[in-house]
C-alpha cells in the first residue's frame, strides 16, 4: 500500500454481505465508499468504520441509472481518491414462477445485478486502468446454476459470470484482475424475508439448509467477505476470471 490508502467501492454496503465486505477491506486498510440506495443506511454502516479509525464515505445510488453512476463514482474519487477496487454486491430479488413472472419483476432484478455491474465497472474502470491496478469482485450465486422460483434473478447471476470472464480478458493486461464470488445460502435480512414468504420460521430455514451443506452450516456474511478480501490483494494478481462458490461444499 502506498501512503494514501486505495479506495474501495461496495455496492449494496448498507446491510448483509455488502456492508461485511465493506468492514472487512476498511480493516484491510482500504478507504471504503458505502454505496446503497439508502443515503442514511449508507451513513450508519460509514459512522462505524470512521468510529474505529477506517476511512468511509457513504454515497447514495441507484446502480442502474447511468447518470446516478457517473455521479457517484466521481463523488467518490473527489472524497476519497480515484477507487481501484470495486465490488458489485448490489441485488434485488423479485422471486415467483416463471407463469406468474412480471416483465417488470424480470427488468427490475435485470436492471440491478446486469446493468448495475455494468455501469458501475464501466465508471470505476478509467481509474484502475490509469493506476495500471485494480480489483473488480462481482457477486454471483449458487443460484446461476438454477433454482425454482428464481428464473430472473438465476439469469442474471449466470449473466455476471459470463460478464466476469470478459472484464478478466479486457483489463488483464491493465494490471486489473476481475472475478466472481458465489455464495451459497448466507444468513442476511433476504434470506430471512424468503422464509417469511415462505411461510416458516428462519430458525426452520437455516436449519433445514444447513442439513444439505456439507460443512454442516449456513454462511455468514463475513464467509463472503473472506473471499472478497482474498481477491482484493496485491499477491492475488494472478488469480482473474475465475468463479468461487463459497457455499460450505462443492458446487457444478
Amino acid at each position: 500500500m502506498t501512503n494514501q490508502p486505495r479506495t474501495a467501492i461496495v455496492t449494496g454496503s448498507a446491510r448483509g454481505i455488502g456492508a461485511a465486505v465493506a468492514k472487512r477491506l476498511s480493516s484491510d486498510g482500504f478507504a471504503v465508499a458505502i454505496l446503497d440506495l439508502d443515503q442514511g443506511a449508507c451513513k450508519v454502516v460509514a459512522d462505524e468504520i470512521n468510529s474505529s479509525g477506517g476511512s468511509a464515505l457513504p454515497v447514495a445510488v441507484d446502480v442502474s441509472n447511468e447518470e446516478s453512476v457517473e455521479q457517484a463514482v466521481a463523488h467518490v474519487a473527489e472524497g476519497l481518491s480515484g477507487p481501484t477496487v470495486l465490488v458489485n454486491n448490489a441485488g434485488i430479488t423479485r422471486d415467483d414462477l416463471l407463469f406468474k413472472m412480471t416483465a417488470r419483476e424480470w427488468d427490475e432484478v435485470m436492471n440491478v445485478h446486469l446493468r448495475g455491474s455494468f455501469l458501475m465497472s464501466r465508471a470505476a474502470q478509467k481509474y484502475m486502468t490509469e493506476a495500471k491496478w485494480g480489483r473488480i469482485v462481482n457477486l454471483s450465486s449458487t443460484s446461476a446454476l438454477g433454482n425454482r422460483g428464481q428464473a430472473n434473478y438465476s439469469a442474471a447471476k449466470a449473466g455476471l459470470q459470463g460478464f466476469t470472464k470478459t472484464l478478466a480478458i479486457e483489463l488483464g493486461k491493465f494490471g486489473v484482475t476481475v472475478n466472481a464470488v458465489a455464495p451459497g445460502f448466507i444468513e442476511t435480512e433476504m434470506t430471512a424475508a424468503t422464509a417469511t414468504r415462505m411461510g416458516i420460521t428462519f430458525e426452520d430455514f437455516k436449519a433445514g439448509a444447513a442439513s444439505q451443506i456439507p460443512v454442516a452450516r449456513v454462511g455468514q456474511p463475513e464467509d463472503i467477505a473472506a473471499m472478497v478480501s482474498f481477491f482484493a490483494r496485491d499477491d492475488a494478481s494472478f488469480v482473474s476470471g475465475q468463479v468461487v462458490y463459497v457455499a460450505g461444499g462443492p458446487k457444478d
